[in-house]
């Protein structure tokens, strides 16, 4: 029995000496702290404004300039096809080709209608001019010269018309060689040879013109509605009439070698989007853009008004907002890092660096930590300032 208790009592012993030895650890101050760490060497930038450019980086989709359904105007047999899909076509090319025989034969009517008609024109004329000179001799009555006055207008008239239908029956003959409006790359048949078309109903296929591209982007409500602010705030200067300079990154990063003009803003907001579309028109000459490819449209233009620019790298992120380490001197006359929590604009890049545009946060003057903020391993830390940034 008493063996027993001793070995409780000892028990309980090493347990109290666990627990005060674990408070002695909770209590102790950080280790940094308590080893006396050297103040961390950093270089710091003193706050500054300047203007500066800003790009807005948005996605985007292509479109051709010009997107047009061929057609028939007239009916008939399509008889050929005259281009390969895919391919670029010129204005004026034939794309498909009718039956041309029924609408020949209809011109050749229409010619001949015509030739009677002039032939009447002429009969009446002589007709006419016989009378008069009978009226005045007083061998014919004037009745009858009054008819065959309005029997020459009217021969006048039906040749007239037959030329008027000679010209439609020619459009006809034209229409069954269904031509290309526009250059540009074609899509595939939609109607074989030997197939009927009706007429305007029907699709024959669709023609993309590609020299010039259309850039379709949408900007959000919010970020207009924060532009319109800073720009009656004096702090953003946009292009005039909102005529930005578009570049164009493609999917692999490149930049596209043209740079386009936004040409249209509209000015309804999309209800399903919460954007207002836009569009920028692009020159293409040698094809490298496809309709409904996809890329990002930087907008090249506005003006930043007195700016506050700081690297990239001097800006944190605590998990609830961005913040910079400021050099400030404490009570007891030593050079602290303490953060001042910032709003950052945009994402620029100025002589082959990466900048964030501070909106709001900091003061004229004050010294930024822009290097060494590595060192610092909790706020308040001490600094040495080794460097001071221009």
């Amino acid at each position: 029995m008493y063996p027993q208790f001793s070995s409780r009592v000892k028990l309980f012993s090493i347990a109290m000496t666990s627990v005060a030895l674990l408070s002695a650890c909770q209590e102790a101050p950080p280790a940094a702290e308590s080893a006396g760490m050297p103040p961390a060497q950093v270089s710091i930038q003193k706050v500054t404004r300047e203007s500066i450019p800003i790009t807005i980086k948005l996605p985007a989709t292509l479109a051709g300039n010009k997107e047009v359904e061929i057609r028939a105007r007239v009916p008939g047999i399509v008889a050929s096809r005259n281009f390969e899909e895919g391919q670029k076509v010129i204005a004026g090319q034939s794309l498909f080709t009718l039956d041309l025989v029924p609408f020949t034969l209809e011109v050749e009517k229409a010619q001949a209608e015509l030739n009677a008609a002039q032939a009447s024109v002429k009969q009446a004329q002589r007709e006419r001019d016989r009378l008069r000179k009978l009226k005045n001799e007083r061998s014919a009555s004037k009745r009858d010269f009054d008819n065959a006055a309005s029997n020459y207008d009217i021969a006048v008239a039906n040749l007239a018309s037959a030329k008027v239908v000679l010209n439609e029956v020619k459009l006809d003959l034209e229409y069954a060689q269904v031509k290309s409006p526009v250059s540009g790359i074609i899509g595939r048949e939609l109607v074989s040879e030997g197939s009927y078309v009706s007429g305007p109903e029907i699709l024959l296929t669709q023609l993309t013109e590609t020299d010039t591209m259309r850039v379709l982007f949408g900007f959000s409500e919010r970020e207009q509605l924060q532009m319109r602010k800073d720009v009656d705030s004096g702090s953003l200067t946009l292009p005039v009439n909102n005529e930005f300079e578009a570049q164009l990154i493609l999917q692999d990063g490149s930049r596209h070698n043209n740079v386009g003009k936004v040409n249209f803003s509209d000015v309804r907001v999309n209800r399903y989007t919460g954007t207002s579309e836009m569009q920028a028109k692009v020159n293409n000459p040698n094809g490298q853009l496809r309709p409904g490819q996809f890329v990002r449209v930087q907008l090249i233009g506005a003006v930043r008004n007195n700016a506050v620019l700081l690297p990239q790298r001097a800006v944190l992120d605590n998990g609830t907002g961005k913040f910079v380490y400021v050099a400030t001197e404490n009570e007891q006359g030593a050079m602290v890092a303490l953060p001042a929590p910032v709003e950052v604009g945009e994402w620029v890049r100025v002589n082959d660096g990466n900048f964030w545009v501070i909106r709001s946060g900091l003061t004229d003057g004050q010294p930024v930590i822009t290097e060494g903020i590595a060192r610092i391993f909790f706020p308040g830390m001490p600094i040495t300032i080794v460097n001071e940034g221009e």
